[in-house]
């Protein structure tokens, strides 16, 4: 790519190629601009019932020509979800990579939050929105999207993190050279290296907010109805009154979805990201998208492009000279007293909300006894052995797919809708199909909470390894076929070393997850009966079935810990590893 280049483009001329690409067809204008009214007017619909007041029972109509309404409604809660997300990731990284004092406080407040289960804080969430609200739907639709939030914005911002503090010496050496202020440092060089990890993190969390998704959409509270009109709550209706033909035509709805947003969404980032690898040479294939092709084409989004630029050139002009004048005003040892002093004062208020956290942990669980210790010790003991096989198994599988599907472009573009549907498919849905199965293997629940495990953990790894494969420059590549490394000797020297970035930050989202997932694969509840096995996702499920809120309490408390030691003690020694030897230089 060029020294730098903006992933935010204002130029006054179309680039190079632009002009020489085939024009897309009027009839094919047309029918964006319907598309483009028709997504407006949904959106406004939607919000429109937002001021509506909560019905005492949600009605969930079964009747197939009510999917595409409730489609588009879970739609629209995973969009607004996802651009909190995003923007939480951006300045969250942002001020994390800023300041080794910041990040010092934020990185092991990442790892508690993305380490808490749900069960946890649904219901407080829930109604605190609800409660700010009350009686109107909007408080309701405020709490799915944060839950949805909670499942998307942890590892994109692991992500985009991990590519600040892997950027290139070189580039950040330039963009001192050219004295870049923050906003072009952060639109010229900052996104634009971390635009491929984000947009495969973005899938992911899109994947991951699927789950998310359907548990916020059918959410109920002893004799309180707060369940929502989507997709979730149609597939809980539909499984709870045993119409099967209505859990198919919801699941293949679902499906639908996430494939036309693959095609339309996904593909045409995942092509347009390809411009951001930091390499000498451009040559061979590259990932395509029709869509994206149509879009480049297209003469109304040329007309928009050439009526929006000077307004954005303004904007981008703007913003660089109001951050050039601050960096200006404040000299660099004043800057660095200054991240110190925020770095200080997050610290204090860090460990005062920890002292506090831990006065007020201690006296809500004063109450356990000897033999609920002892249970949790035991517990969070049998779910690490667990996590470690089920991230074991899936690096295992996942390394040597994901750099197959990320080096060829070819095979990533067959690959991509399949893997995207996997695993947006929610992992609950399968889980009682798979315990019949596993339940007659040795092992029974053990095993059989290993393979859940693995379902809800295994695309952070294959998402993180396929960005990382498909961001390997193209030169690299040309000098390992010249010097003919072949086999382990290529491994060894080109793919590892180039993955190994992306790798840590799958493996470590991948962890969180798979403590996560041991609520519901070490406890499950199907056809009447319940069976659970020694494990601290099996105490926190059954502590929030039967209302003990101490032990509850306690069991997030002691995952949290788990959670945060073995990232201090493991994963930030391989994140200091990555970012100290393995930077694309």
């Amino acid at each position: 790519m060029p020294l730098f280049r903006s992933i935010f483009p204002v130029p006054a001329t179309p680039p190079v190629g632009e002009t020489e690409r085939a024009r897309t067809p009027r009839w094919v204008d047309l029918l964006l601009f319907l598309v483009l009214v028709a997504v407006g007017y949904g959106i406004v619909r939607a919000t429109a019932e937002w001021r509506e007041p909560i019905p005492a029972r949600l009605e969930v109509d079964l009747s197939p020509w009510q999917l595409p309404r409730y489609a588009g409604l879970s739609t629209l809660r995973m969009a607004f979800a996802y651009l909190l997300s995003l923007i939480f990731s951006l300045v969250y990284a942002r001020l994390a990579a800023a300041s080794r004092a910041l990040e010092r406080v934020m990185l092991p407040l990442l790892d508690i939050l993305q380490s808490i289960p749900i069960l946890s804080f649904m219901p407080g969430v829930v109604l605190a929105l609800a409660a700010l609200l009350p009686g109107r739907t909007l408080g309701l639709e405020l709490a799915a999207i944060v839950l949805i939030f909670t499942s998307q914005a942890w590892n994109m911002a692991f992500s985009f993190h991990q590519s600040l503090i892997t950027i290139p010496t070189q580039l950040s050496e330039a963009a001192r050279v050219y004295r870049l202020g923050f906003w072009q440092r952060f639109s010229r060089l900052e996104l634009p290296f971390g635009a491929i990890a984000l947009i495969a993190n973005s899938m992911m969390s899109w994947a991951g907010g699927w789950f998310f998704l359907m548990a916020s959409e059918q959410f109920t509270l002893g004799a309180k109805d707060l369940r929502l009109p989507g997709l979730g709550s149609y597939l809980a209706h539909a499984a709870e009154l045993g119409d099967t033909r209505a859990l198919l035509l919801g699941l293949g709805t679902l499906i639908a979805v996430i494939l036309l947003l693959d095609q339309i969404i996904w593909r045409p980032l995942v092509a347009w990201s390809d411009r951001f690898k930091v390499e000498q040479s451009t040559t061979g294939e590259t990932f395509t998208s029709p869509v994206l092709d149509i879009l480049h084409g297209s003469r109304m989004l040329a007309q928009m492009r050439r009526t929006l630029a000077p307004a954005l050139r303004r904007l981008d002009a703007w913003l660089t000279r109001v951050t050039d004048r601050s960096a200006r005003r404040t000299p660099d040892a004043r800057r660095a007293a200054r991240r110190r002093l925020l770095g200080l004062l997050a610290a204090g208020a860090g460990l005062v909300g920890t002292v506090w956290g831990l006065v007020a942990a201690t006296h809500a669980v004063a109450g356990l006894n000897s033999a609920d210790w002892n249970l949790l010790v035991r517990s969070a003991g049998a779910t690490f052995t667990r996590t470690a096989i089920a991230l074991a198994i899936a690096v295992a599988w996942t390394v040597p797919v994901g750099v197959a599907i990320g080096m060829n472009p070819r095979w990533a573009q067959r690959a991509a809708p399949l893997v995207q549907t996997i695993a947006s498919v929610p992992a609950t849905a399968v889980f009682p199909v798979l315990l019949l199965i596993l339940l007659q293997l040795p092992g029974g629940l053990n095993a059989a909470a290993v393979a859940l495990m693995l379902l809800g953990t295994q695309w952070y790894v294959l998402f993180n390894v396929i960005a990382g494969a498909s961001a390997i420059p193209s030169d690299l590549r040309e000098a390992a076929r010249t010097f003919r490394l072949g086999g382990w000797q290529r491994w060894r020297t080109l793919i590892l070393p180039a993955i190994f970035p992306y790798l840590v930050t799958g493996m470590i989202t991948a962890t969180g997850g798979a403590w996560n997932a041991s609520i519901v694969s070490e406890y499950v509840s199907f056809g009447g009966r319940k069976v659970s096995t020694v494990g601290l996702g099996a105490v926190i499920a059954e502590a929030a079935d039967n209302g003990n809120g101490r032990l509850l309490l306690a069991g997030t408390l002691v995952m949290a810990i788990v959670v945060i030691a073995t990232n201090r003690l493991l994963w930030r020694r391989l994140y200091r590893l990555a970012e100290s030897r393995f930077r694309l230089e």
